[in-house]
């Protein structure tokens, strides 16, 4: 028998609906599981693809018959997984076209055949204009299953024929429960959770030694540019392999700091342990200047992802250029 696939306990409440709507007959064609990196719209999905292809499924997928021993096994016939090619950031035309093919097939094992993509965003504009006559016309027994970080990425074209599934808040008590047993306390599950923002998946990245480590490294170039450091000198010091995981952390201080600027109150502050940054910080700049750092902040980290920035270590510098004249206005 394989282990049984399930999703998080925090997405134990969108499960039974999902579970619902198949026993019912209801389930569309077409899914979009949609949610921040960390929140594990994966595991959804992935207990979802199981108990679709199982032979005889009760609350999850059997993990005993022999389309969940096939599964397990790390193929299934009427299986079909859609992501870029190793080193790739797009999705390109070609295996779309293969899902066309795929889906006018006759199901080998007489059940559902069921379509991955993911990231979905990650289609570019002639894959997703190919997938859309397979999902127009899908035939019997199809199931379309789209996973994204950012929906609004994808073309209006596609989100409008898929059933949208947000999961952009975790339960907390479930979350906290399943961190504190991981990171082998309550204290701790806490931090790191509302460090995350309330990801769990994140949280437990967050609190990894390698990233405690990078923070801390960030915590104390950020107060050597309050006391007048050089930032081009200071990115330096940084890895400039670990560029996005900086931008990320500086996005989640900035989003603080715009809070404790707006409101003047900390307690909503998901990095408390920051705050004395965050006061010099608000002390020397507008708000307006920091939402456009924010907004700079974002787009390099999305152009970073896109692959339209060949230079990181460019980024780390204009970046650090750009909160050091602001620390010090």
């Amino acid at each position: 028998m394989t282990d049984i696939v399930r999703p998080y306990p925090w997405l134990a409440a969108r499960w039974k609906e999902i579970t619902r709507l198949a026993d019912a007959g209801r389930l569309p064609h077409a899914l979009l599981f949609a949610g921040p990196k960390g929140i594990g719209k994966t595991s959804l999905a992935e207990a979802l693809i199981a108990r679709t292809l199982c032979a005889a499924p009760g609350e999850f997928a059997c993990g005993h018959c022999h389309a969940c021993r096939m599964l397990a096994s790390g193929y299934h016939p009427d299986l079909m997984r859609v992501s870029p090619e190793e080193g790739k950031r797009q999705i390109r035309i070609g295996p779309v076209r293969d899902i066309n093919a795929f889906v006018a097939q006759t199901a080998q094992q007489g059940g559902y055949r069921v379509i991955v993509i993911t990231p979905a965003e990650a289609m570019n504009v002639a894959a997703s204009n190919a997938l859309l006559k397979s999902l127009e016309e899908p035939g019997g027994k199809t199931l379309f299953v789209l996973l994204s970080d950012i929906p609004s990425h994808l073309l209006p074209t596609i989100r409008s024929r898929c059933q949208q599934w947000s999961l952009a808040q975790a339960d907390e008590t479930e979350s906290l429960a399943w961190l504190g047993e991981r990171l082998g306390g309550e204290d701790d599950a806490r931090f790191w959770w509302r460090a995350s923002g309330g990801l769990p998946l994140r949280a437990l990245e967050l609190a990894d030694p390698e990233s405690r480590a990078l923070r801390q490294q960030l915590h104390e170039t950020f107060d050597a540019l309050v006391r007048g450091a050089e930032p081009v000198a200071e990115a330096a010091r940084l890895d400039r392999q670990s560029v996005d995981a900086i931008l990320w952390y500086g996005i989640a201080w900035l989003e603080d700091l715009i809070r404790l600027g707006l409101s003047g109150v900390s307690a909503e502050l998901r990095n408390p342990d920051l705050l004395p940054l965050y006061r010099q910080a608000v002390k020397n700049a507008r708000v307006r200047d920091w939402f456009r750092l924010l907004d700079y902040a974002r787009e390099q980290r999305r152009l970073l992802a896109e692959g339209n920035n060949p230079n990181p270590q460019l980024v780390l510098e204009a970046w650090l250029v750009r909160w050091a004249a602001l620390l010090r206005s």
